[in-house]
């Protein structure tokens, strides 16, 4: 682990620390109500955490998303003092022996979600919030500034840890990762004053019971993460079908979707057309899967004017196939307009400077710079200074050049040659034009 992550989370383990030492300070003791009302919450608030569904898997971890902040923040609302983060430390420290997290994530999870927690009841309590215990008028600002600080804290401290392991801008990062989420947490405030304002009335028994439609929120969760899931995988079995034609070139597609999608962001691109950019990248070579490219795409030797010529048609066979899903109307243009040259010499329309949609000069530079480090007959793949003096070399030629500068001055430049030298024996993805090797 880097010594910048480990200075990180003892930071965040400070400041929970410092939070908590706070909240006892402000109110030494509490009553026995509020102590039986964070126990019940906390049995609740374990139970949604281990019934947490998985957002992602990789080599190297799981992670998992639930609605454990629900009744989190029911427990500050009911209890906000001491008592209620503790029964937040006590639950995720149980979580994390149960799923058996490292020691350094353990920490960074469990004080991550704890400080969020009692900065959040800090606010509450700032804004006049009390107990629902009390029985008293609803504090709206101050059930508002529960949820506000709790996911502005709670995103703010992932993107950062996150932002520090990347090189990238914490805002950056929180922006790609949490507005697509904004609807779930507004969601989640009805259902926070709802299970605290029904433990309030019926104690234990109608909590429990109330906390059942958690499980509805829950299903939201999952179903649109699989929807998701479901389409980004029907995207990829396409790509990899169409590869398949051409073996040597297995992979191209989704590393050049990786960079493009790296390339927008530090264009400074909003999460939204970072992914539009994305899934054009993914699918910009999708038009070879016509039968007329199969034969070209097979050939082993180099290929004549006419067969070139029929390899310039692929972006209009990609646009084509793409403009034949609804959803996908918004990319159409950037998947035609990939091999456009900034200078006006590229194809299939010849546009030049602006008038080249941007999510199309994106790809040009992912694209060009994955034919550079793949491995070909002729040459060995480029390493990283022999591709920027490329990119420099053809800077308002074939390249936009804010782009260009953009990315040659950025540190996530070394990003893009995490899968470099790649073996491609295949013709196809040479084009003589300005002397780069660009995917036809």
């Amino acid at each position: 682990m880097k010594q910048s992550i480990r200075l990180y989370i003892t930071l965040v383990a400070l400041a929970c620390v410092s939070a908590l030492v706070v909240l006892v300070w402000m109110a030494p003791t509490v009553e026995w109500v509020h102590v039986r009302a964070v126990i019940t919450i906390s049995v609740i608030a374990l139970v949604t955490h281990l019934m947490g569904h998985t957002l992602s898997k990789s080599a190297h971890s799981i992670v998992r998303g639930s609605v454990s902040f629900v009744p989190f923040l029911a427990g500050a609302i009911l209890s906000p003092d001491w008592t209620a983060m503790a029964g937040v430390l006590t639950v995720l420290v149980i979580v994390q022996v149960v799923r058996r997290r490292s020691i350094s994530k353990s920490l960074f999870n469990v004080c991550q979600v704890a400080l969020a927690v009692s900065l959040a009841i800090l606010a509450y309590r700032l804004l006049g919030g009390v107990s629902i215990l009390d029985h008293q008028p609803l504090n709206y600002p101050a059930l508002v500034a529960v949820l506000f600080v709790y996911s502005a804290v709670n995103t703010l401290l992932v993107a950062a840890v996150v932002g520090i392991s990347e090189h990238r801008g914490i805002i950056e990062v929180w922006t790609e990762n949490t507005l697509g989420t904004v609807m779930y947490a507004l969601l989640g405030l009805p259902l926070i004053v709802g299970l605290a304002w029904v433990y309030a009335r019926f104690g234990p028994p109608g909590a429990f019971v109330a906390a059942v439609s958690l499980l509805g929120l829950r299903e939201l969760y999952r179903v649109n993460l699989e929807l998701e899931t479901a389409n980004q995988e029907l995207l990829e079995l396409m790509v990899a079908a169409i590869e398949a034609r051409d073996p040597y070139t297995s992979g191209h597609s989704r590393r050049v979707s990786q960079n493009a999608k790296t390339i927008a962001q530090i264009a400074g691109l909003s999460a939204r057309e970072v992914k539009r950019v994305e899934v054009a990248a993914l699918l910009h070579d999708v038009g070879k899967i016509h039968e007329v490219f199969a034969p070209i795409l097979q050939k082993p030797g180099r290929l004549t004017d006419e067969e070139n010529a029929i390899m310039q048609t692929h972006p209009i066979k990609s646009e084509e196939l793409v403009a034949r899903v609804s959803q996908l109307h918004d990319i159409v243009p950037a998947v035609r307009h990939h091999h456009e040259n900034w200078n006006g010499t590229g194809y299939p329309d010849g546009l030049a400077g602006e008038k080249i949609p941007l999510g199309s000069r994106i790809i040009m530079f992912a694209d060009t710079i994955d034919a550079m480090t793949s491995d070909r007959p002729y040459r060995k793949a480029l390493d990283a200074e022999a591709v920027r003096e490329e990119l420099v070399k053809h800077r308002a030629r074939q390249f936009d050049p804010q782009i260009c500068d953009a990315l040659l001055s950025s540190p996530r430049f070394k990003e893009l040659f995490r899968h470099s030298g790649h073996t491609s024996l295949s013709h196809t993805q040479e084009m003589p034009k300005l002397r780069l090797a660009v995917s036809p």
